[in-house]
């Protein structure tokens, strides 16, 4: 793109407008100086200009921050990109990591540009730092800045025998070509095995040649379905050999810098399959007479900084992967295994390092005062929260009595008090339910649960946002740069469209000047128990912003905190790795401080482990559609009771509850009536009849459709459409584009799981 040149003192004319028109044809020249000095912005007018882009950001017009503002969805002039290809005349081609094409739309490719005497030099499978430059808009370049991650790129694909010996992997991918396997390079692949391939050279024609580096195995198990997801979105998954030299190198931490805590009988409350216990917690009275009836919690967290240095291997590919993604049968971990399950792991009884926070609260669990201590401690016990909630219930057989009653009930009597100063602080309260897919030996769907909520949950939870907030404090108090967890309040666009569907149900919705997290409670409360209660949660939910990770402060909207960083899993994410680090350097505990090129990097940084948070929550999403998918392919013809969770102008998404995967049905499959998107009442209605289908309905499904790789389902519906009244103009102006939308005999194009909005 162009760019655009700097205004005369005539077009120095300062509107919304204006600076979203120079940012849009300036994308390496967005920063805040760059806009004052485009504008002539002097004096007062740097606060109007300031006012401006504040606006803008608060309605979702404007992305980033003053060191450079950018579109929304519109890449930063410096990222991380993949390279993928090589184009015909064999150059370099990469796609940015952490592209989201169902909400972003297609993924851009940039033709790699790197110096000859660069001292790393960049090839397919790598992962390289570029600067963007669109100066030419149909072949976007990227300069190599440094090389992140070299690697051989490994393709996921099918094997297919040939006469002979050898044969052809056909790709998962669209993006992927098909490879040529030699007879002796197939480690013994059947036809139809998902397998892992090593591309070994390209050919100046025809095919490029491979070797089978894994056979993952048939195609409908679980391992195979996570393993697509793995290679779909791009997460590194297998430790380069020096990082696992490095792990393996390391040994126990020592009593350098560290108070002696391991008389502390605190202890690790987890789920009971966990393998990596990172956290530990332990409550008592406070004696201070000035404090009567307060608590002192102490939360201990595994000091991962410890052994993952700033500049090592490990920091590398910690930083690369941003976190540990999860999958019903797997976890792709961020840190090595002797450093995520072993040395780093509180287990019970086994001296370990750590950095705790001990907290002061009063008898209504408002924090009172916190230090941070790096400490040696011995978890007295491994509690599951099943049984540590059994033990507080009555039940007490499988925690030891003694734990029971000297750390068991004063977590609990400390937690009564710190629930009090949560309901008097009101974060938001949706009505989430999370289901957990639970496979059988054979790696395949048995049952999906809806786990129980316990208080054991709660309180672990509460302890654990404490810890947080005190970290993000004592750093800011320290003038210590960090990583906050920022959810930004609502944009004043969502908000109006939210008030103008909350106006269909009579439920009014403060001016978003004064909005709080307990405006929406109110509005949750007034419907709990009612027809709509589902249908609120899910559109209030869709109005909410992202969180994120950041170099600056917005507050965390969502739990109604002024300042939140993440502090307590640096096992699984390098954003607490950060923060543990800002926390020794700020306070003198010793070795393994922030250093400077961390703080350097701090924005670029946050930016990277917010693309790889979204990626894995995408990973995970696909692999549960697609195990959903396979779970169903043999139940054709089956009718299930879903629930409308998306309406666009293609058709519906209906979930199946019992599953927790969504399909689509056709808007040209609903009827013989003409279907209108009304955009404000989340609804399809037809023109005739005027009756038809609500985000948040439940209706009965035929499944007609299932196709696993894919992921997706189509349904047909068998629920009549019911009375639905027009909300606002945007029914009657869908109207207008009625035979555009749905002619008779037409077919639309059935959309993917893109269709629907990202949480």
């Amino acid at each position: 793109m162009a760019k655009r040149a700097i205004p005369t003192t005539d077009e120095r004319s300062l509107s919304r407008e204006a600076v979203l028109r120079f940012i849009a044809d300036n994308p390496q020249r967005a920063t805040k100086r760059d806009l004052a000095k485009a504008f002539g912005v002097k004096g007062a007018a740097r606060v109007t200009l300031k006012d401006i882009i504040a606006d803008l950001q608060s309605e979702g017009l404007l992305a980033g921050t003053r060191k450079q503002f950018t579109q929304p969805g519109a890449l930063p002039s410096m990222t991380v990109l993949e390279i993928r290809d090589r184009d015909d005349e064999g150059g370099l081609l990469a796609d940015p990591v952490g592209w989201d094409e169902n909400d972003l739309g297609p993924r851009p490719r940039f033709a790699i540009r790197q110096k000859r005497d660069q001292a790393a030099i960049a090839g397919v499978g790598d992962r390289v730092l570029a600067q963007l430059d669109f100066e030419t808009p149909d072949r976007p370049l990227a300069h190599v800045i440094r090389l992140l991650e070299r690697k051989t790129a490994r393709a996921l694909g099918v094997f297919r025998t040939a006469p002979g010996g050898g044969g052809r992997v056909e790709p998962v991918e669209r993006r992927q070509s098909e490879y040529l396997i030699g007879a002796g390079e197939t480690r013994g692949a059947k036809d139809g095995d998902l397998v892992e391939i090593e591309p070994s050279s390209r050919v100046k024609s025809g095919l490029p040649l491979g070797s089978v580096a894994e056979v993952i195995g048939s195609l409908h198990t679980e391992k195979a379905i996570s393993t697509i997801a793995l290679h779909a979105h791009s997460i590194p998954h297998v430790f380069p050999k020096s990082v696992l030299a490095e792990a393996e190198a390391a040994g126990p931490a020592s009593m350098q810098d560290r108070e002696d805590w391991r008389a502390l009988p605190l202890v690790t409350i987890d789920p009971r399959d966990a393998k990596d216990h990172d956290d530990a917690v332990h409550a008592a009275d406070d004696t201070d007479q000035s404090n009567p009836g307060g608590f002192v919690v102490t939360v201990a967290i595994a000091d991962v900084s410890w052994y993952i240095r700033p500049g090592s291997k490990l920091d590398a590919e910690a930083k690369l992967r941003g976190n540990s993604v999860y999958f019903p049968d797997r976890v792709v971990p961020m840190l090595p295994e002797r450093i995520s399950n072993d040395l780093c792991s509180l287990r019970d009884g086994v001296d370990r390092p750590a950095l705790a926070v001990r907290m002061i609260f009063d008898r209504d669990g408002h924090k009172r005062d916190h230090r941070f201590h790096r400490i040696m401690m011995r978890s007295h016990a491994k509690i599951a929260y099943q049984d540590a909630q059994e033990a507080i219930n009555g039940s007490p057989d499988l925690v030891d009595p003694t734990i029971v009653e000297t750390v068991l009930r004063p977590l609990w009597s400390a937690y009564a008090a710190l629930k009090r100063a949560r309901d008097q602080r009101g974060p938001l309260d949706l009505d989430l339910p999370e289901r957990k897919i639970l496979l059988n030996a054979a790696g395949r769907v048995d049952r999906v649960i809806l786990p129980e909520r316990l208080d054991a949950h709660k309180l672990i939870e509460e302890f654990m946002i404490q810890a947080n907030v005190a970290a993000a404090e004592v750093l800011e108090q320290r003038k210590q740069a960090l990583i906050y967890r920022v959810h930004d309040s609502p944009s004043l666009a969502r908000l109006e469209t939210l008030r103008d569907f909350l106006r269909t149900l009579d439920l009014p919705l403060a001016k978003a000047g004064a909005l709080r997290p307990s405006h929406f409670n109110g509005i949750l409360h007034a419907v709990k128990e009612t027809e709509h209660e589902s249908l609120v949660n899910e559109v209030i939910l869709r109005s909410q912003s992202q969180a994120v990770y950041a170099q600056d402060n917005l507050g965390h909207f969502g739990l109604n905190l002024a300042r939140y960083a993440h502090f307590t899993s640096p096992i699984r994410r390098y954003a607490d790795l950060i923060v543990h680090r800002a926390l020794v350097k700020a306070l003198g505990l010793g070795d393994g401080g922030l250093s400077k090129e961390d703080e350097e990097h701090l924005e670029e940084t946050a930016e990277a482990i917010s693309q790889a948070e979204r990626r894995a929550m995408a990973a995970e999403r696909d692999t549960i559609d697609r195990l959903i998918a396979h779970h169903l392919a043999e139940r054709l013809g089956d009718q299930f009771t879903g629930k409308i969770q998306g309406v666009t102008k293609s058709g519906l998404f209906v979930q199946l509850p019992t599953f927790g995967a969504d399909g689509f049905i056709p808007i040209s499959t609903l009827g013989t009536d003409y279907y209108h998107y009304d955009e404000v009442g989340h609804a399809l209605i037809g023109e005739r009849t005027k009756r038809g289908f609500r985000l948040g309905d439940t209706v009965e499904v035929k499944l007609v459709e299932a196709i696993p790789l894919a992921g997706s389902m189509r349904f047909e519906m068998l629920s009549e459409a019911r009375d639905l009244p027009a909300t606002t103009g945007s029914f009657h102006k869908a109207a207008r584009r009625s035979h555009r939308l749905h002619r008779p005999g037409r077919q639309p194009k059935i959309a993917g799981k893109g269709g629907r909005k990202k949480r």
